[in-house]
C-alpha cells in the first residue's frame, strides 16, 4: 500500500532539510510564464502582493510588476552575452532577506524548474534553512508554440515532444544523438544563437530537410516574430536582436497554417504548407 508524503527534504512551508534552524523569513520561487503578465497565474499575483523584496528576470515585464507589488524590485536575471548577477549572488540575496525575516519573491521567466536554475537555487535556500516553495509557471516550451497555433503534440503527426536546452557543445550532441529523426517535436530553448548548427546537425542525423521549422520570438508580447520554414532552410531566418524564442521543429507546424486557412474560410488542408516566410 501507498503511503502519501511529502517530497522529501520539504516542510509544510517548503524546503528545509532536517535538523535545520528555520530562517523567520521565507522565498517563492515564482514562474512569471513567457512575458504577457496576463498569464501570471492568481498564485504567483498573490505571493507578488504579499513580497517584502523582489528579485525578478530580465525578460519580466518591469511596469507590470511595479503595478503589482509596493516591494522594492530589483533586476538580477541573465542575458546572453551581457553582464549579469552571479549566480551565488542571487542565492546570497535571498538568503540574507529571509533570514532578516522577509518574505523574498524571485520571479523567474517561464517556469521556475525548466531551465531557469529553480532547483539550484531551492537546493541552496534549503541547504541555508530557509523556507521555499516553488509556484509553477506556464512554461514557454509549450506556451510559445501554442500562442503561435502550433501543438506540440497532434493526433496522426507527433505522440511526443522533447524541450532542449540550445547550448551547442557535447551534451546536445549526444542528446540528438540519442533520438530518432522525425516523429516528435522538438522544442529547443535559448537556442537562436545556434541555429545553423543545430539545423546542420539535426540533417546530419537523417533528419529531413523538408522537415518544417519554426523560430518564435517574444510571442506573447507586442513584439512578437515567427519564421516558419524547412529544417534546411532554418539558418536563413534572421530574428530581431535582443528578442528571447525558441525553435520547433515537427510536422505540426503544418497545423498552423491550417488554424490560419480555417480562420480565413479557405479551407486548406494541413498538407497546403507555405514555407520560408517572416513576419
Amino acid at each position: 500500500m501507498g503511503q502519501a508524503s511529502r517530497p522529501a527534504g520539504t516542510s509544510a512551508r517548503g524546503v528545509s532539510p532536517a535538523g535545520k534552524q528555520m530562517a523567520n523569513g521565507r522565498v517563492s520561487l515564482v514562474g512569471a510564464g513567457p512575458g504577457d503578465p496576463d498569464l501570471w497565474t492568481v498564485r504567483a499575483v498573490d505571493r507578488l502582493r504579499d513580497a517584502d523584496l523582489v528579485l525578478y528576470d530580465a525578460l519580466v515585464d518591469a511596469e507590470a510588476l511595479r503595478r503589482t507589488t509596493s516591494a522594492p524590485c530589483f533586476c538580477v536575471g541573465k542575458r546572453a552575452g551581457r553582464a549579469s548577477v552571479k549566480q551565488d549572488t542571487i542565492n546570497r540575496l535571498m538568503i540574507r532577506a529571509a533570514r532578516r525575516g522577509k518574505h523574498v519573491v524571485r520571479l523567474k521567466g517561464g517556469d521556475p524548474f525548466v531551465f531557469g536554475r529553480g532547483a539550484e537555487e531551492a537546493l541552496a535556500l534549503g541547504r541555508a534553512g530557509v523556507p521555499c516553495e516553488v509556484v509553477p509557471g506556464v512554461t514557454s516550451a509549450v506556451a510559445a508554440p501554442a500562442l503561435a497555433g502550433i501543438p506540440v503534440t497532434h493526433r496522426g503527426l507527433a505522440s511526443a515532444f522533447l524541450v532542449l536546452a540550445g547550448h551547442a557543445g557535447e551534451p546536445l550532441e549526444r542528446v540528438l544523438a540519442a533520438i530518432q529523426p522525425g516523429g516528435l517535436t522538438l522544442v529547443v530553448m535559448m537556442g537562436l544563437g545556434i541555429r545553423e548548427t543545430l539545423g546542420a546537425a539535426l540533417i546530419a542525423r537523417g533528419w529531413s530537410r523538408d522537415l518544417p521549422a519554426a523560430v518564435l520570438c517574444a510571442v506573447s508580447t507586442p513584439e512578437a516574430w515567427t519564421w516558419t520554414g524547412r529544417l534546411g532552410d532554418l539558418a536563413e531566418a534572421t530574428p530581431p536582436e535582443g528578442l528571447p524564442g525558441v525553435i520547433v521543429v515537427g510536422e505540426v507546424i503544418q497545423v498552423r497554417d491550417a488554424l490560419s486557412a480555417a480562420a480565413t474560410g479557405s479551407g486548406a488542408a494541413t498538407d497546403e504548407v507555405k514555407y520560408g516566410r517572416n513576419r
